[in-house]
């Protein structure tokens, strides 16, 4: 075969695969970009977890005769310091579950729970990836963690991809793709694991 019909093929190939490439592209960006959940889930898809929750169903508000008992909604002993209402919007939330770039009800992702938690218990509006909610704290080591506190974790490729509010005892609400809004123990191998730092709001 000449080295101008070789040309030639190889010319008419890679003109092939530029325009199937943009046609993809194109193909994309008209149905995809469309789609604000599925854009807003790409940026900060985080691992599927296969753990079973400390907590992962909502639990029944206890009534007068039985707050004495000295227990929150969520069932874990209190003390008066601590904040009521941060129990009782994870509460709230619990079974809620996940979903790409979800925000309400019917799925929330993880950065978008951690904004809902601060907004209703401390007024504080988030930035609304994992990532980018670095910005809002101040980062602080796993031995100085107080209730409140935001917990970030890293995917296996190092890049924080997850977060969750930190409330006692090792516990922490978050919404994790294999169970939803639960709550988890910081001690769970995987957690342990890919912690990353807390934060601390400014």
């Amino acid at each position: 075969m000449s080295r101008n019909r070789l040309m030639r093929l190889a010319c008419g190939s890679l003109f092939f695969i530029l325009l199937t490439g943009c046609e993809s592209i194109q193909k994309f960006m008209s149905r995809d970009l469309e789609d604000e959940d599925f854009v807003i889930g790409q940026l900060y898809v985080d691992e599927v977890v296969q753990e079973t929750p400390v907590i992962g169903q909502p639990v029944v508000t206890p009534t007068e005769s039985q707050s004495s008992t000295g227990s929150n909604p969520l069932g874990l002993a209190y003390s008066p310091d601590d904040n009521a209402a941060l129990y009782e919007v994870v509460n709230e939330w619990l079974g809620v579950p996940y979903k790409y770039g979800g925000t309400d009800r019917n799925g929330i992702d993880c950065s978008a729970f951690v904004g809902v938690v601060y907004r209703k218990v401390y007024g504080i509006n988030l930035h609304r990836t994992s990532n980018d909610i670095l910005r809002d704290v101040e980062l602080i080591g796993r031995t100085q963690l107080q209730e409140g506190d935001i917990l970030f974790f890293t995917n296996s490729k190092g890049k924080v991809s997850h977060v969750g509010v930190y409330l006692k005892d090792n516990l922490f609400a978050h919404s994790s793709t294999s169970n939803g809004v639960s709550v988890s123990n910081l001690n769970d191998s995987y957690w342990k694991r890919h912690f990353y730092k807390g934060g601390r709001r400014k």
